[in-house]
């Protein structure tokens, strides 16, 4: 309590709290994309109405896995349009995974916020300005949209998917139990410090990346926000989910279970 209170009466603070304004966050969105290219204007149109109405600083840093439908083409008009400074396309040549291109997207993020999110309009931007909300209200390391909790839900999927997915989701709260009711969503707000050590410890690949990003943010007393948001099933283009995909989560989901 002393220290608290030498700190907050020392000469250093006087002078920050009369002489500086206090930095403003930036938040980098991180939007890996492959063959997206009649998707990709939306949700950046989307993303820059959210922020411009909100007032929040940003950045949306495209990361193209070598797209042979002309993605790449479309977020350079799309860099000309809006701006280099708020639009950064930096490509990869081929597919190299999720985790490498959240890597690769970080090394040019200026933002000290790290927002993670598909490119297929699966995830609305209206909910970013709810996650920054969240993660201010409780000052929390990681928040995470949820389709199970409240009123979050699923949209465009099938019976058959949605079944899947419940199964999925009830299996790895049991095996592992998280602390957050959505694992395998991909709509999330980091601390950019947290994503960078979190992507580090991480070894999984695909749809299982994403579930032990939550599984070692528990382990290193990460703090993690949920808000519920609403999950639209693709308009254009295939879904990337397929019986090698699933075999896989079962497959990463019990390498988990048995190593944390």
């Amino acid at each position: 309590m002393a220290a608290e209170e030498a700190s907050r009466s020392s000469p250093r603070s006087r002078r920050e709290s009369k002489g500086r304004v206090p930095r403003q966050d930036k938040y980098s969105v991180l939007l890996p994309t492959y063959n997206e290219r009649e998707n990709l204007p939306l949700i950046v149109w989307l993303l820059v109405k959210s922020f411009s109405e909100s007032g929040f600083k940003y950045e949306i840093i495209i990361i193209d896995d070598g797209s042979p439908d002309g993605t790449r083409d479309v977020a350079e008009q799309l860099e000309k349009i809006y701006g280099s400074d708020k639009i950064l396309l930096r490509p990869r040549e081929k597919k190299l995974g999720l985790g490498t291109a959240y890597i690769h997207g970080m090394k040019h993020a200026t933002g000290n916020y790290i927002i993670i999110m598909d490119a297929d309009l699966s995830h609305h931007p209206k909910f970013i300005p709810e996650f920054i909300r969240k993660q201010k209200e409780g000052n929390f390391d990681i928040v995470s949209g949820t389709r199970y909790k409240g009123n979050g839900g699923v949209y465009g999927w099938d019976l058959k998917r949605k079944i899947i997915s419940r199964v999925a989701n009830f299996i790895t709260q049991i095996l592992l139990r998280p602390g957050a009711s959505d694992l395998t969503g991909s709509f999330r707000l980091y601390r950019k410090e947290v994503l960078q050590k979190l992507i580090g410890k991480c070894i999984s690949k695909g749809y299982v990346f994403q579930m032990e990003m939550i599984v070692r943010a528990r382990q290193l007393n990460y703090t993690i926000g949920e808000v519920p948001i609403s999950f639209v099933d693709r308009v254009y283009g295939e879904s990337k989910l397929g019986g090698n995909e699933i075999v896989s989560f079962l497959k990463g989901l019990l390498t988990l279970f048995a190593t944390t």
